[in-house]
């Protein structure tokens, strides 16, 4: 049997356990002090997403994060090639990029990962060596009346680790660096269901906790955060834990500042007119300021959050391969995705 702490930690990242959120929150969020070290420097190069202005599109994400001298890939693309592909059309060298955060378990984001290591390995050893990931990113994935394990982790995962390569696990939001952190699993406060099939014919998927079989809602879904002195940085892969729940969980996590930047996959572009018109609500509210919309975003949303957050075409753009964001400069965006 599952144990009562499985079922409680499942249940509230559901956001169907409301009671503990608070005991959980003040666990998992370090101390907040004004002290604390901020990013100077920042710079996100999409590498893949569906538009682009350079490269090759895919339905995937994956994002080059060069930060204060340090360099991160985030995401790893939808194929085994893109990325790399991609990479060398921008003279982009990876072999120098020793750390890659998964943001979630969906092909789309993890397919690239093991290809690339193997590509870069003989360059150097150290090469996408560590790859971060949230709790629960390897548990068993299923289909209703199928019982093969349909996570794409657990079949790449030893031939991963063969290379040389390590995972770290992060069960709670964790500063990498001064002011780089990933969230950690998210808590679900806010019922936005950021996940799913929208064909309401295809099968539920399942993830197995314990030995029960419960909904799939990506209870490992995280994101980076960046604490700058203009407000918070927000990278998502999918954002299946929900872009509110997201940005709460890091005000309250690493800083309560206004979010000066979101960048990537916000899984709306099926969402109904209820749930965008209360997104964009809550995202006024945390005074967004810049916003790249790549992957599952949806273009109609990117154009509505335009207008609704009082933004323009150099502020808010859809995402596209070779696109930029910098720190100083704000975001450097082809013609095509304007």
């Amino acid at each position: 049997m599952t144990s009562r702490r499985e079922l409680i930690r499942h249940l509230t990242l559901a956001g169907l356990s409301l009671p503990v959120m608070p005991s959980l929150l003040q666990s998992a969020a370090a101390p907040f002090t004004t002290t604390r070290r901020k990013v100077s420097q920042l710079r996100i190069t999409i590498l893949s997403t569906m538009l682009a202005d350079a490269g090759i599109g895919e339905w995937g994400f994956a994002a080059l994060v060069e930060v204060d001298g340090r360099r991160m890939l985030f995401d790893t693309g939808a194929h085994d090639d893109v990325v790399a592909r991609n990479a060398r059309e921008l003279n982009v060298a990876l072999d120098t990029v020793p750390d890659v955060v998964l943001s979630h378990n969906h092909g789309d984001h993890t397919i690239g990962l093991l290809p690339l290591r193997k590509e870069l390995v003989s360059k150097r050893a150290d090469a996408l060596g560590t790859a971060h990931v949230g709790e629960g990113i390897f548990a068993p994935r299923l289909r209703s009346g199928n019982s093969n394990d349909l996570n794409p982790m657990n079949r790449f995962r030893p031939r991963y680790e063969e290379t040389g390569g390590h995972f770290t696990v992060h069960a709670k939001p964790t500063e990498l660096y001064p002011g780089v952190w990933l969230t950690g699993p998210v808590p679900r406060r806010h019922n936005e269901r950021n996940w799913g099939s929208s064909n309401p014919q295809a099968r539920p998927a399942l993830v197995k906790v314990g030995t029960d079989m419960l909904e799939d809602n990506v209870p490992e879904d995280m994101s980076m955060i960046f604490d700058t002195e203009q407000g918070l940085v927000v990278l998502t892969g999918c954002g299946h834990a929900g872009v509110v729940n997201i940005i709460d969980h890091a005000r309250e996590s690493v800083r309560p500042a206004n979010v000066h930047a979101l960048i990537g996959g916000i899984h709306l572009f099926n969402a109904s007119e209820q749930t965008l018109a209360w997104t964009e609500q809550r995202l006024k509210a945390a005074g967004v300021r810049q916003l790249i919309g790549a992957h599952c975003t949806g273009v109609e949303v990117v154009y509505r959050f335009r207008r609704t957050l009082g933004l323009d075409r150099s502020t808010c753009v859809v995402g596209a391969v070779g696109q930029v964001f910098d720190l100083a400069k704000g975001i450097e965006a082809g013609a095509i995705a304007r």
